[in-house]
This record gives C-alpha cells, structure tokens and sequence, in this order.
C-alpha cells in the first residue's frame, strides 16, 4: 500500500533520472514494499532503482520477488551485480531460484557463486525434488551441552548475523548429531555460569533431509513452529528450514489442488506469464475425458428415447435430476478432499466418512426432493401442465431425486478415498469428474424409477 500511495513520486524521479532523490526516498521503505513496487514498473526501470539500492538492501528486496521477476531482473543486471546478489542471497532462497531456471541458465548462474557458495548449492540442489533438502539452510547454530550460557551468548554475539534465524539454539554432540534445541528466551533466562546441560530435555522435533516437502508442512502446522532442524544420516544436523519456505510450499500445494479439483492439471507457472499453448495442455486432457464421460450420458438417454416420446414431460425433469446429483456430489469430494489434505480423515475413516454421507445424502434428497414436488404441485394447480397422473410423475421425480442426491454425495465422497488408497491425489477426483459420474447414473436412476411408475400408464 505504501508503495503504490508513492509510485507518480517514483516514476517521476525515475523520468527525470533525479537518481539521488530517487534513493533518499527508497530509503525509509522496507523491502517488501520495494519488491512490490518493482513489480508494476518496466525491467529497465527496475534495473535503474536497484542499482541505487545498498547492496545488502537490494538482496533482500530481491528475496521477496517473485521467481519470474528475479529471472527478468538478473538479465538485466550486470555479471558483477548478478554475482553479489547470488553469493549474499540465503542458501534456501537461491536453491529455489534455480529449480525454476533451464539446467543451462542455472548452471551459467551457479558459475558465478564462489567456491564456498558453490559448493553450498550444489549441495542443496543434489537433494530429491520437493525434499525438505531442497527448502534447508544451512546456516544455523548449533552449540554443545557443556558450554556455559556466558559462552553461547559470546557464540551468539559472533555468528548470529550469519543464520537466518536463531528463536531456537540447536545442542549438538561431538560427533554433530542432533540431541534437543532450546528457545533463545530460555538462554536469556538462565544464569550465565549454568552449563546448557542443565536447561535440556531432550524433547525436540526433527525433519529428515528426504521427507517430502507436504510432510514437512504438516509438521510445522501441528507444532506451531518458526524453524525446524533438519537431519541426515545418523541424525547429524546438516541444516533447518524457516517458516517462509513452509508458507510457500503450502501456498503451491493449496493452488494445485485447487486447479486439480477444478479438472485443470496443475499450471506450475503463474496464470498471467504461463503460455496460451501450455495453459491449454493443462485444459484439455481433463475437458476431453469429462467431453468423453458426457458422451455416455448422451448414449444412455438414447438408450431410454423411447420413453422420452411416450411421456415428453420426463425430458422436462432431467436437468433437474443430473444438476442435484452432480451439485451433492461436487460439494461431498470438495470437502472430503480438504479434509484430506487437512489430515482430518485418512483412508481407514472410509466407513465413517460413508455412514456419515449416507445420512447426509438421504437427509439433502429429502429436503431438494419436497421442494420439486412443491414445484410439481404449483404448477399442476395453476396451469395444469402435468395432467390427471401429476402425482405418480412428481412421485417419479421425487424418489429419483432422492436416489440420485443419495447416489451424488455417496460417489462424491469415495472417490477421493479410492483415489489416495491407489497413491493418486485426492484432489484428481475433481468435481467435474465426480458431477459427470453421476450424470450417467442419474440418468439411468431416474428412468428406472419412471418405468416403476408409470409403466401402463404414461409409459
């Protein structure tokens, strides 16, 4: 907000090259707001402001860019602009750079680190995809059990500056292997002369540098934490991931599942830079197969054309009976897919989640079934519409309704259930998929329920 109340400013003083101005008003504004800022201007502009920006300053601001931007922006810097910013970024940040660089631009950029930060990259980027390697810093302190709390303190004093964070203090053997952390209040509130033994417990909370990255989001919801060790083999402490990585990793877990529900596989680029060609690779496996899926429901109505002609006004109701079946099974898979992702549920609550959506669908098809036979009987009493045999139709469609909701939510619920037991994402049972399902067996639901009765009669 501050950003955009001072961008005319901005863009003045960039028109007019006041670069000095320019810098004193830059200034007084934290990096995100310049970050933000830098977003709405053309490259050249950006390029131009953070040439003027303290080095240290222009690499935060550039850790709070998006990929795409830091891209855009690297190319348009100078080699010896490029390598300060990659050399001073934070090893996490820099290592999510790269992932979303071609394997020949990342390893131009990884040319420019020195040895050290090199080899820090390399590292980090040897690790599975979406590991919790991947997100780690190693940068972190670590203290051992026999030193006095005078003397971490001194440690703190002469190596904080390096580590992202240090709310936690890691104890560590000597042979490196993890053994508790410690909250820097406790430090702080212990007597200088006091050995760190004396402060321990032994109870901390660890992540494995190959856990998955949504395990690792988990963990850090459930324990409500800023930072968390990260361990390798033999439980040495090799590094921690913050909570700003986590926040990222659950914000693009969230977006593709959401992408998955909606039957879109997922983008894995931004929706205003991915291609027209790309976003449409993404669309149209779905489309096809739910286009496929309609097709059956067109074969099944064909199938029941003839009762169609006998008695047009079933036609009238099918919209009506595909909708509700869809609608309740669309809302079952969307929230037992969060509440999936949530860890609410897991697979073995199969029979819950079943008694409770039998309960819950025979209770909204009662509800939507009244009101299409109020809708039936209001319009038999004012237009007549439906002749002498209204009641045995609206019973028709009442009990196929009835059927169909019951048959929705039920298929709605299972589907993602299945889907996680055979190791798909439970999102992939999206809701057009589960709305196009039922439509089939709507169909087939509601005439047989027709032919019961109305067979001599209308039929």
């Amino acid at each position: 907000m501050f950003g955009q109340l001072m961008q005319p400013e901005i863009m003045d003083l960039i028109e007019k090259r006041d670069l000095l101005s320019l810098k004193l008003v830059l200034e007084d504004w934290s990096p995100v707001d310049i970050a933000d800022l830098l977003g709405d201007l053309p490259i050249n502009e950006q390029a131009i402001i953070f040439r003027i920006l303290p080095k240290d300053k222009a690499t935060d601001v550039f850790e709070y860019m998006d990929v795409d931007e830091q891209i855009d922006l690297l190319k348009a810097m100078a080699n010896e602009d490029v390598a300060y910013i990659l050399n001073d970024m934070s090893p996490d940040d820099r290592t999510a750079l790269f992932e979303e660089l071609p394997p020949e631009i990342a390893k131009q950029l990884i040319s420019h680190l020195t040895p050290q930060e090199r080899a820090v990259a390399q590292k980090l980027l040897g690790y599975p995809e979406n590991s919790v390697g991947r997100l780690m810093t190693p940068d972190y302190l670590a203290v051992h059990p026999e030193w006095t709390i005078s003397e971490v303190l001194d440690y703190i004093r002469k190596n904080g500056g390096e580590t992202e964070t240090f709310n936690n203090l890691y104890v560590v053997d000597d042979k490196g292997r993890l053994i508790d952390d410690i909250q820097l209040r406790e430090i702080l509130l212990t007597e200088p002369d006091k050995p760190v033994s004396e402060i321990m417990d032994g109870n901390y909370i660890s992540l494995n540098v190959d856990d998955d990255q949504e395990e690792a989001v988990d963990v850090f919801k459930k324990y409500d934490r800023i930072a968390l060790p990260v361990t390798g083999a033999n439980g040495i402490l090799i590094g921690i991931v913050t909570v700003d990585d986590i926040i990222d990793v659950a914000e693009e877990e969230t977006t593709e599942d959401i992408q998955k529900i909606g039957a879109v596989s997922a983008l894995e680029e931004p929706y205003t830079s991915i291609s027209l060609f790309r976003m449409l690779k993404k669309r149209v496996g779905w489309l096809s197969i739910l286009f496929v899926g309609e097709m059956l429901t067109a074969s099944v109505m064909g199938y029941y054309e003839s009762a169609i002609q006998k008695a047009v006004v079933l036609s009238l109701f099918i919209p009506l009976i595909v909708s509700s079946g869809g609608n309740s099974g669309s809302q079952a898979a969307t929230l037992i897919i969060r509440a999936l992702a949530l860890g609410e549920i897991s697979i073995k609550d199969w029979w819950f989640v079943i008694r409770r959506e039998f309960i819950s669908g025979l209770l909204l098809g009662l509800v939507l079934a009244s009101l299409g036979f109020i809708r039936i009987y209001i319009w038999q009493v004012t237009s007549g519409m439906y002749g002498p045999h209204w009641f045995l139709i609206g019973a028709a469609v009442c009990i196929s309704i009835l059927g169909v909701v019951l048959w929705g939510t039920l298929v709605g619920s299972l589907l993602p259930l299945i889907f996680k037991s055979l190791g798909f994402d439970p999102a992939a049972s999206s809701t057009p998929f589960v709305a196009t399902l039922v439509d089939v067996t709507g169909i087939t639901i509601y005439f047989t329920v027709a032919s019961l009765f109305l067979t001599g009669i209308l039929l």
